[in-house]
């Protein structure tokens, strides 16, 4: 069977559409933790695990669907498409650089979103313990690891915080 660019042109569509519900997921957590909606955080890191696992899919889809085009074109398999742009209808080349380019801007996207979502988790988390050792000194113990990180050990829970009544 032969590939033909609207294959390629397909997967790449299918690969945007699931790096832009990421993304969509990352901005809606994003919104939630400013938000402070713990339960819209939590549901969002589902869906995303979720979502990342269909993006993961779609670039493999799409990645052994250019290897086969490569191979056809009597390229080794690992060819990039860009690099098969020329083996490909003078038409068409103008729609999968423009999906190439919108693949790519997105994954760009994505990532940055994530490192910013998990900035501002890792801080919350910070701000927790911060708290919580403000209420209960006694039952945490900051240790060193070899490499120089802090951990924070947590004792058994006392009972100190009681209903009154």
């Amino acid at each position: 069977m032969s590939i033909h660019w609207q294959q390629i042109a397909d997967c790449l569509r299918a690969e945007l559409a699931d790096y832009g519900g990421l993304l969509h997921l990352m901005e809606t957590q994003q919104r939630s933790l400013f938000d402070r909606d713990a339960n819209t955080v939590l549901r969002c890191a589902n869906e995303i695990e979720t979502q990342t696992r269909a993006a993961s899919e779609s670039r493999v889809r799409r990645e052994q669907t250019v290897s086969t085009f490569a191979t056809q074109c009597g390229e080794a398999p690992g060819a990039t498409l860009r690099s098969l742009l020329p083996a490909i209808e003078a038409d068409a080349r103008p729609l999968l650089e423009a999906l190439i380019s919108e693949v790519n801007l997105l994954i760009h996207r994505v990532r940055r979103t994530s490192r910013h979502n998990h900035t501002l988790l890792a801080r919350a988390v910070e701000v927790h313990q911060e708290t919580l050792q403000h209420l209960r000194p006694q039952s945490f113990t900051k240790t060193y690891s070899p490499a120089g990180r802090v951990a924070v050990a947590v004792a058994a829970p006392a009972r100190t915080l009681e209903v009154a009544g």
